[in-house]
């Protein structure tokens, strides 16, 4: 058995959980924020049998899409003043981890 733990863009969150319910697998939601750029995140926790994670990741990658945004960022150009360069950054998709589980109980 693997414990499937999927942080997923806010954006993308709702389908990808929509998509995955539909798929059969029973999915957990939390609520989390990131600490990159403080935003907001869904962290889904997904318990399956090992022959299911291959199709759970086709979900999550298949629904969970990059985007590039532009933040703004400051630097000290001398005489304590400071210029906003924005910059071009990469937010979104999913980050998974697959854990094994040892040991599971349901009451």
């Amino acid at each position: 058995m693997k414990l499937l733990l999927a942080i997923l863009n806010h954006d993308d969150a709702h389908t990808v959980i929509k998509k995955l319910t539909e798929a059969g697998f029973p999915v957990t939601k939390l609520a989390t924020t990131g600490g990159f750029l403080q935003a907001g995140n869904v962290t889904v926790l997904l318990g399956l049998e090992d022959e299911k994670v291959r199709d759970a990741l086709e979900v999550i990658e298949k629904f969970s899409n990059s985007r590039r945004q532009i933040i703004p960022t400051t630097s000290e150009m001398g005489l304590g003043f400071y210029s906003a360069m924005p910059v071009e950054v990469t937010v979104g998709g999913a980050t998974v981890f697959v854990l094994n589980v040892e040991s599971y109980q349901k009451y």
